[in-house]
């Protein structure tokens, strides 16, 4: 059976794009990607993730568990011709991502992604009011050794 990092590198060589090329495309830092294909880090479900929302049709049993064809309906419709293009509906999308996915430690007891789904919940920032800030003083000090304290005036 072949390895996640196997199967990344099956989908990298069928939409026919480097390493350096696939990071790009997927948001996936070229550190990231080398570790992974070096043996020295795991894939991450924020990796998967990005994997999944550049290329759809790619099948989740497929990448996760090595189950199944590559593609979902064995299509290779999302074949990227141009790494920089925008697809339709995502301009001006910006996605930060979210840090607090980790992979579980399931019954494997090898930190794997049994049971694991590759969705990952984005969650809600509530803002709280608080009461606005005043500034007290401004302090600059030089490379002289000296400085000056400035008191906005009331």
């Amino acid at each position: 059976m072949t390895e996640m990092k196997d199967r990344i590198k099956m989908i990298m060589d069928s939409q026919h794009m480097t390493q350096k090329v696939f990071a790009q495309f997927t948001g996936i830092s070229e550190g990231t990607l080398s570790g992974i294909f070096n043996g020295r880090t795991q894939p991450t479900l924020k990796v998967i993730d990005s994997i999944k929302s550049k290329i759809p049709s790619v099948s989740t049993d497929w990448l996760l568990f090595g189950l199944g064809s590559m593609y979902t309906d064995n299509k290779e419709t999302d074949t990227v011709t141009d790494p920089n293009q925008v697809a339709p509906g995502e301009e001006g999308f910006l996605d930060f991502g979210d840090d607090t996915a980790t992979p579980s430690q399931g019954s494997t007891g090898q930190g794997g992604y049994a049971g694991v789904s590759a969705k990952v919940a984005k969650s809600v920032i509530k803002y709280v009011d608080k009461p606005q800030r005043r500034i007290e003083h401004i302090t600059v000090y030089y490379d002289d050794k000296t400085w000056e304290t400035f008191v906005p005036q009331k």
